[in-house]
């Protein structure tokens, strides 16, 4: 048996050199292949190689210009002292510094003071004092009106004859030094103010002045109200109960219905500069609503209404920048805040 198995042997053997010398060239030329792909990948993986770099061995460099650098967009670049420090950023970050000017603001649609106040951090009593207009009416506002915007909380006074620094500064209730010390007015001699000048005067104020509606006498036998106020409209409140605007206002389409929040009869109704239509109702033991801004008035004169009555619809008369209902009550001639006593 061992005689009969050496012939076999070198036939394998004749047959495997054969297949060898058949495929060596392909295995040659894939395993290059394969060898410089995997280099490319292990260049390209640290991130800083240029493929415009390679060049064939023995081929002189590019006499050209040089081609572009490309940095990552943001990267750590050594410093004098050795240490890392951070590269610049791609955009220019603008630090946020307070506002040392007076502007102005025209009015848009469906602003109200509290609105305007909180888009510039204030007050909303600082609009109304800074705007001779609005006080002590805060609803004469109206589209494209422009408005004083101070940088602080406080007044906005124009200089009349006979003003000084002490009688302004005794007006809004602060110190002189409050008005000449700051850094938004430009006084050249404080003993001589310059009439019509504006000067600011930071955390200045204004006293309470209240609106007046004027009522007829009660007709005979008038509906008495509960005490037991309901809302008179369905809507979004829009600006609530304030120094400056003591009431509530509330945001619904025009022509919405509006309803008698208690039983009473109707004292007063018609038109009123800022108000534009009202309508003003007695409840008995002093209480009073009122309805403003209607676009339809639904009641007369001297007429009872009960709890829940039509009695007008929501406009947009008067001073308004949008439809909605200015809504009052008031005990004694005192405006109340209605958030306390609506369900």
């Amino acid at each position: 048996m061992p005689s009969n198995r050496r012939p076999i042997q070198r036939l394998i053997e004749a047959k495997a050199n054969l297949w060898r010398d058949r495929l060596s060239p392909y295995l040659t030329r894939y395993a290059s292949h394969l060898s410089l792909l995997t280099l490319f990948f292990l260049l390209t993986s640290l991130g800083n190689f240029n493929p415009q770099a390679l060049r064939p061995v023995g081929e002189p460099p590019s006499s050209g210009n040089p081609g572009p650098t490309f940095l990552p967009r943001r990267m750590s670049l050594p410093s004098e002292t050795g240490y890392l420090i951070k590269g610049a950023l791609p955009f220019t970050i603008i630090p946020q510094r307070p506002r040392r000017e007076v502007i102005i603001y025209v009015v848009e649609p469906g602003d109200v003071v509290t609105s305007i106040a909180q888009k510039f951090g204030l007050q909303p009593e600082t609009i109304q004092w800074s705007n001779s207009q609005l006080y002590p009416y805060p609803d004469l506002l109206y589209i494209g009106e422009e408005l004083f915007i101070l940088p602080v909380d406080g007044v906005y006074h124009k200089v009349e004859a006979g003003d000084t620094l002490a009688s302004i500064a005794e007006e809004y209730k602060v110190d002189p030094s409050a008005i000449l010390e700051s850094e938004y007015n430009d006084i050249a001699d404080p003993e001589a103010l310059v009439v019509g000048q504006m000067l600011v005067v930071p955390g200045g104020s204004k006293p309470y002045v209240a609106q007046v509606v004027y009522a007829g006498p009660p007709p005979p036998e008038a509906a008495q109200g509960s005490g037991n106020f309901m809302w008179p409209v369905s809507g979004v409140i829009t600006q609530g109960y304030w120094d400056g605007h003591r009431a509530v206002d509330v945001g619904a389409p025009c022509g919405t219905s509006i309803y008698a929040s208690d039983s009473g009869y109707v004292s007063s109704l018609g038109w009123m500069d800022g108000y534009g239509n009202y309508i003003l109702l007695s409840h008995g033991n002093g209480w009073e609503t009122l309805y403003a801004h209607l676009s339809q008035i639904l009641v007369r004169p001297n007429t009872s209404v009960q709890r829940g009555a039509l009695i007008g619809r929501v406009g947009i008369t008067g001073r308004s920048t949008g439809c909605h209902l200015h809504f009052e009550i008031r005990q004694h001639g005192t405006k109340r805040n209605p958030f306390g006593l609506l369900p």
